[in-house]
């Protein structure tokens, strides 16, 4: 692969982490331990039995914990160290060469993981104000789908998956932008 299919590769599991830290970190590790993927020197830390078993049951957990309005958004607060740190690794892992993380990588890693990860925890703060669950399971099996399957494109699909990541990312801030308009929109003045 090129360095530009890397650096495509990298900013998406990046901004997986932000969503589903456990779940990528499982995936890229289990598809290079069964030979799907060669991984890069720096990534193949996850092919680990000790990092795909804990990354596997923290992923399991974290499945039951975001499906449950309230506890979610802790959840997402408390993931708030564990996903910006893991998609920071992720790119810099990714984008490494010589098995060495570079900080530019690590910092532009964390950047992404930290956008995506405000975009759900915001998404769902606003979802969790709706007083049905279905929105909330909706929205969280949802993202649990789009990180398995961008997973599964990513690598074959670099460039394709990174332009859906970024129109969905689009989407999703101008959505928040128009509701958070609407809701603290200023009173007309009284003539």
């Amino acid at each position: 692969m090129t360095d530009a299919h890397l650096f495509a590769i990298g900013v998406v599991l990046a901004w997986l982490a932000g969503v589903r830290a456990y779940l990528t970190v499982f995936g890229v590790g289990l598809a290079g331990a069964l030979g799907w993927l060669d991984l890069p020197d720096a990534l193949q830390a996850t092919q680990s039995p000790w990092v795909l078993g804990v990354s596997g049951a923290l992923a399991l957990a974290e499945f039951f914990a975001d499906k449950i309005p309230g506890v979610d958004s802790g959840w997402d607060l408390l993931q708030t160290l564990a996903r910006v740190p893991a998609g920071a690794f992720l790119a810099a892992a990714t984008l490494s060469s010589d098995g060495e993380l570079g900080a530019g990588a690590m910092a532009a890693g964390a950047g992404v993981a930290l956008t995506s990860h405000a975009l759900k925890s915001g998404t769902r703060m606003m979802l969790n104000t709706s007083p049905e669950p279905v929105t909330n399971w909706t929205a969280s099996v949802g993202e649990d789908v789009a990180v398995v399957g961008a997973l599964g494109l990513v690598f074959a699909y670099p460039w394709l998956t990174l332009g859906v990541i970024l129109t969905f990312s689009l989407c999703i801030a101008l959505s928040i932008w128009w509701v958070w308009r609407k809701l603290f929109r200023r009173a007309p003045k009284p003539a």
